[in-house]
């Protein structure tokens, strides 16, 4: 296989549009932990108890997810420095490297996934306790 200056490219469009989704997520759940914040001083509620370590630990994988795809974008940077330098292993390696850190970083994208859904049935689960009653 060849590895030309356009390889580590190839990232770029998707990695862009990553990190955008991924600060799409973080203004989402910012926006939901200041609405639960109100709610909160108002009536110290229940399900509201039980979302704020689910939100914490959501928050802190979005971090990462945030900090491995810019780490992606920058090693693909570097990536295509190298070739331009003729240092083609080493742009090799940065190129892999950079695949890892977007590996890692949808992995965590999807267990953050696994866990807003888990906050979604913590709310489910209160509304129909309440229509219970």
């Amino acid at each position: 296989m060849e590895f030309t200056l356009t390889t580590p490219a190839v990232l770029f469009g998707m990695l862009s549009l990553l990190l955008l989704a991924y600060t799409n997520r973080f203004l989402g759940l910012a926006k939901l932990i200041r609405d639960l914040h109100t709610q909160w001083t108002k009536h110290r509620h229940a399900p509201i108890q039980a979302q704020i370590s689910n939100l914490r630990r959501r928050i802190r994988l979005i971090k990462w997810m945030q900090f491995l795809g810019a780490m992606a974008l920058l090693l693909s940077l570097l990536s295509m420095a190298g070739v331009c330098i003729n240092e083609t292993p080493a742009a090799k390696v940065l190129f892999g490297i950079a695949l890892g850190a977007l590996a890692l970083s949808s992995l965590l994208s999807l267990y953050e996934i696994l866990i807003s859904t888990k906050a979604l049935e913590i709310e489910l689960a209160d509304m129909e306790e309440k229509d219970a009653r």
